[in-house]
């Protein structure tokens, strides 16, 4: 498998790296960070939150796309696309001519745009052209108890009660967001099951590659790649990925130059296509990428969650789609889930 060296014992150690330099490394044993401390983990919260954010406009921007006519893999093609060219000039700004990280870093560059954006995005958009979204969102979420169990059973890191009670709440908190058992919930069949659960499987994947530091050098010893980088490269090596499923009609691209509706009024298609590729990609997954680095895979995962959150605040201030007494109560549940594992990692 592609990614094996970045989920074995030697993906632990991990550079914090910010603006292209070294910052804390994590212990190996525990993942924790050894230097910053707490004001460490609450920069890395509050970039993962951060990132959360911008992930949450994707639902927004995308749907508008769609219901002009975009197909959802011509809507994640055009994502990727602005996203890798968004980040070409701060990619070469942060390498400063370090063009062998380039060299040393492709094969975590290429799995990560193969499995952590593409495989990801596919998966989910097959789950729901066979599901309901709620459904193939809340199985997808299961990625991150397949973070915790991979850590318990390849890394002998047996979750503690605090990590086990803030998970079940986070998930039950989850599914309360996404109110399964009201109207309109959708059923559940094998094929979207499959490929939902395909969709869990690489977003715990993408956790671990955003954690990872070890580019294939020494070992034990951290590179220096910034997140930009690994990002630009990701979204290069799954742009192809997507236009090349599209060429053997595996994903069907269809694009529109017609207008969309955004807040109820008629825009030019390239204000959401901006949005997708610039916040909801470039930033997004940028931020990301720092966040799990400063938290691990684990906690960085757990905050990952508040993307249900925004994305919920985003359609109330947006598209006034209040949310239910149900909806606010799932989101209290996350937050008490992030705040237990939170508690577990101090």
């Amino acid at each position: 498998m592609a990614t094996a060296r970045g989920l074995d014992d030697r993906m632990l150690p991990v550079a914090d790296v910010a603006a292209g330099t070294p910052g804390g490394v994590r212990d190996g044993r525990t993942g924790r960070g050894m230097r910053g401390g707490h004001a460490g983990t609450g920069v890395g919260i509050a970039v993962g939150l951060l990132s959360a954010m911008c992930f949450g406009t994707s639902g927004t921007f995308g749907s508008s796309l769609i219901d002009a006519g975009w197909s959802p893999a011509g809507a994640v093609l055009a994502r990727v696309c602005v996203a890798a060219l968004a980040l070409t000039g701060p990619a070469l700004l942060a390498l400063r001519g370090r063009w062998s990280l380039l060299r040393t870093a492709a094969w975590r560059m290429t799995a990560y745009g193969l499995i952590g954006v593409a495989a990801c995005q596919v998966c989910y958009f097959n789950a729901i052209a066979h599901m309901d979204v709620g459904i193939s969102i809340l199985l997808e979420y299961m990625g991150i108890i397949l973070v915790v169990g991979w850590l318990w059973l390849r890394h002998g890191h047996r979750p503690r009660p605090l990590t086990i009670i803030g998970g079940l709440a986070a998930l039950g908190g989850l599914a309360l967001m996404l109110d399964l058992s009201g109207p309109g919930s959708g059923g559940v069949t094998v094929i979207g099951v499959a490929w939902a659960l395909g969709a869990a499987v690489a977003m715990a994947v993408y956790f671990f590659q955003s954690a990872s530091a070890n580019s294939g050098g020494s070992a034990g010893v951290p590179d220096d790649l910034p997140p930009v980088v690994l990002t630009w490269g990701g979204m290069v090596t799954g742009a192809l990925a997507i236009a090349l499923a599209g060429a053997a009609h595996l994903a069907p691209l269809r694009f529109s130059a017609a207008d969309v509706t955004l807040q109820y009024h008629r825009v030019s298609w390239l204000i959401p296509v901006l949005g997708l590729g610039v916040v909801a990609a470039a930033i997004a997954y940028v931020t990301g990428v720092a966040a799990v680095r400063r938290l691990g895979a684990k906690l960085g995962s757990f905050v990952a969650m508040a993307e249900v959150l925004f994305a919920a605040g985003f359609a109330w201030v947006l598209l006034h789609q209040v949310p239910t007494a149900m909806q606010f109560s799932g989101g209290a549940l996350i937050l008490a889930g992030v705040i237990a594992v939170r508690l577990d990692e101090s």
